[in-house]
């Protein structure tokens, strides 16, 4: 998720701006803002081209499902969007990993949907993510290692040594509390998602709608008081005892 690149005048002055450009540091984006100083929600989420990309194909859907009433031609629909994103990068030459993983998730609901010939079946897999995401997290809280602290480790190349060192028990409170702001998340998506679902096309349009909102929006806030919690400058305070891992 990045946006273009303007175009550099001629001369001293587009090596100027290749010069700049090279030394920006790179956008931290999803988990990976955990790692910065400083938080972006423009960042985390890709700019507004992120932001396209992971929400048009699915109201896109929406729409001509709605006005057309044919399964087919909406599937098409979203599908010709997701493809597009995936071209216009690759002719740009610019990061595709986004708008292929757009587009993946758009054919899992795609085949779904069509294999089944229920509209709503569009919407199952984001579903069953979040119960897998939901029941994971929920996991690794009661096993002692909550997800987000292992994330945070992994970004930051630190050991774990929260987990077992009783002077580093207020960080491990920490990552347990942020964990379960993400289960909280989860299991909203859940709660609002899932009854919509199973009332059938007659709510495709709701569940769409709820999808949403509830999509980057949600993820970006929750991202973000996760952020307070375990990225910002008082919580790197919390973590200055902590060695980073041995370099191999």
């Amino acid at each position: 998720m990045s946006g273009e690149d303007p175009s550099a005048g001629a001369g001293t002055a587009g090596e100027d701006v290749g010069a700049s450009e090279a030394t920006t540091a790179p956008q931290l984006r999803g988990v990976r803002a955990l790692a910065g100083e400083d938080f972006s929600f423009a960042d985390a989420i890709g700019g507004v081209r992120g932001l396209v990309e992971s929400t048009v194909p699915g109201l896109v859907f929406v729409v001509v499902y709605l006005l057309s009433r044919g399964l087919t031609v909406a599937l098409v629909a979203a599908s010709a969007v997701a493809v597009l994103a995936v071209v216009v990068r690759l002719v740009q030459r610019t990061p595709v990993t986004q708008a292929f993983s757009g587009l993946l998730g758009v054919g899992v609901g795609v085949l779904w949907a069509w294999w089944t010939g229920r509209a709503q079946d569009y919407f199952v897999g984001g579903l069953i993510l979040n119960a897998a995401w939901f029941l994971g997290i929920v996991i690794s809280l009661v096993a002692r290692w909550p997800a987000v602290g292992v994330v945070v480790s992994l970004v930051r190349s630190q050991d774990m040594g929260w987990r077992t060192d009783p002077d580093l028990d207020h960080l491990r409170r920490r990552y347990v509390w942020a964990s379960w702001l993400w289960v909280v998340m989860f299991g909203l998506r859940l709660a609002v998602q899932l009854p919509l679902y199973l009332r059938g096309a007659e709510a495709v349009g709701w569940l769409g709608t709820a999808r949403l909102v509830m999509g980057v929006p949600l993820f970006a806030l929750t991202l973000w008081l996760t952020w307070l919690l375990v990225g910002s400058r008082e919580a790197l305070a919390d973590r200055q005892d902590q060695r980073p891992t041995p370099q191999r």
